[in-house]
Order: C-alpha cells, then structure tokens, then sequence
C-alpha cells in the first residue's frame, strides 16, 4: 500500500533555499528534522541557556506535529544534539518536562557547532501515530 507524502512547514524562507521541510509525514510516520531554538522573529531564543534553547525546539516540534495531526504523546524518537556535551543534564531535564511519560528512545550527541553560533542545541524528533489507519 501506497502512502501519501506530507510536507510540513513552519514558513521557515530557507526550506525552500535548502530544500528541506520541518517534517515530513508519511502514512503514520512523521520524522522532523534538526530544530534550532528560534522564535517567530527568527531570532534565538534563550541565548546562552540550554534549557531555554531545548524547551524551544520541543514547542516548534510540538507544532510541527500538531500541524501534522499528531502531538507530542506519538514521539517514539528524540536526538538531543549539543554543541557542549557538558550541557547535557540541563537539555535532559528539559526534555523530561515534555516526555516523562511518553519516554520515547533518546540519542545525546555533541557537535562542533551549528550554523548559528548562538545555537546551545538542536533537537530532531521521530513520530508514529497511534492507532492510525488508512
């Protein structure tokens, strides 16, 4: 069986620049991409704070979801990726705030840095909707 591929945007101008989409839903799959903490003005929020930074990409991915007919409850994926691995603990309880009941598989992983120097964090996420049929 065939499925339909959704793209879901945030009106981000550089989906179309790069060519990418905030998620993708497929079927009752949904993977969103790397999410950085900015704000409606474009601009980062919480910069300097991890936890600030990881609550903000949780709220993007909650209304990527949300846009794509799920929420935060069909999470069973999330990739907490760092610029300092020594942050982990404050991006971790962050990300418990949303998931502690969910708690879906997790990834902690540091990078070098992102392509906004601000960037303390970014979060990637996988959903499958529950119950979901064709």
């Amino acid at each position: 069986m065939a499925y339909d591929r959704e793209l879901i945007s945030n009106g981000n101008p550089m989906e179309a620049v790069v060519g990418f989409s905030r998620a993708v839903r497929v079927g009752p799959f949904i993977s969103i991409g790397g999410t950085a903490p900015v704000g409606p003005d474009g601009k980062t929020v919480g910069i300097g704070d991890v936890a600030a930074q990881t609550r903000q990409c949780i709220e993007i991915i909650k209304a990527a979801l949300e846009q794509a007919g799920s929420g935060l409850h069909d999470v069973v994926r999330t990739r907490v990726i760092l610029t300092n691995i020594d942050n982990w603990k404050a991006a971790i309880d962050a990300r418990k705030e949303y998931f502690r009941d969910v708690r879906p598989v997790d990834t902690i992983m540091a990078v070098d840095r992102f392509v906004n120097p601000e960037w303390l964090v970014e979060l990637e996420a996988d959903a499958v909707i529950a119950g979901w049929t064709p």
